[in-house]
């Protein structure tokens, strides 16, 4: 304390301002806590219930994108063979082909459908858990 004390007054001759050490009054003020957003989404509070509402509506979304894909490749089929009658009569060797448009288009667009959509909905879910762990 003497060697602080020395000092200073030998400053204070030299003509340079005495140092100041400035503090706040509220060093221990409570600071507001965070919750993190999956203990929102657990406890179903108003923000949790918000951000599961953005993951449902994008799922909805594209269910509802890959349903209508599908409902128009599945009803444009019989609309094309109402529309162009000719086709009915053409055949592939001595399948239909009605038949095989119906065999070897359908089921094939049934699956590329459930595998785009399965792995769209599990890209939304990752960017659902990012946006969760970012926050």
């Amino acid at each position: 304390m003497k060697g602080q004390a020395a000092r200073g007054a030998a400053a204070r001759s030299a003509g340079a301002k005495a140092r100041v050490t400035v503090t706040s009054p509220r060093t221990a003020a409570a600071r507001r806590r965070r919750y993190p957003v999956t203990r929102e989404i657990d406890e179903q509070t108003r923000v949790g219930e918000i951000y599961m509402r953005s993951l449902l509506r994008t799922q909805f979304r594209l269910a509802m994108f890959v349903c209508t894909v599908l409902a128009c490749v599945v009803g444009g089929l019989p609309l094309l063979f109402l529309l162009l009658p000719d086709l009915r009569e053409v055949s592939l060797g001595a399948i239909p082909l009605p038949w095989l448009l119906l065999a070897g288009l359908i089921y094939p667009a049934l699956v590329i459908g459930a595998w785009l959509y399965v792995r769209q909905a599990e890209r939304n879910e990752r960017h659902f858990a990012e946006l969760v762990e970012r926050r």
